[in-house]
């Protein structure tokens, strides 16, 4: 198979993308900084409630040629980290996570 060459120039990593759920408006991607979607960054705006009801974070990477959905992922470190810092899950992120939890049983 004939490889074609990156859509994001120079932007050889793993991107990370929030659907965010706006009720009657429907859902959307966030629009976000190219800095801000690297795995840590998704991570910390997720925490700090920057994303108002996520419901799926997908994870690609254009170089490597490869998509996939890791809510569930997301949705563990998130846990963990809320357990290390014994801090409550935010209120905006308890969706997400039992949406995941369920997908994995």
């Amino acid at each position: 198979m004939r490889t074609s060459p990156s859509i994001v120039p120079g932007l050889d990593r793993d991107v990370y993308l929030v659907l965010d759920d706006f009720g009657r408006m429907g859902c959307a991607w966030r629009e976000t900084n190219v800095e801000d979607t690297d795995l840590e960054a998704v991570i910390q705006d997720l925490l700090e409630g920057q994303h108002s009801n996520p419901v799926r974070v997908v994870g690609f990477n254009v170089s490597e040629g490869w998509v996939r959905d890791v809510s569930g992922e997301i949705a563990r470190m998130l846990r963990q980290h809320c357990a290390d810092k014994n801090h409550e899950l935010p209120d905006s992120l308890h969706q997400l996570v039992e949406q995941a939890a369920g997908q994995a049983k």
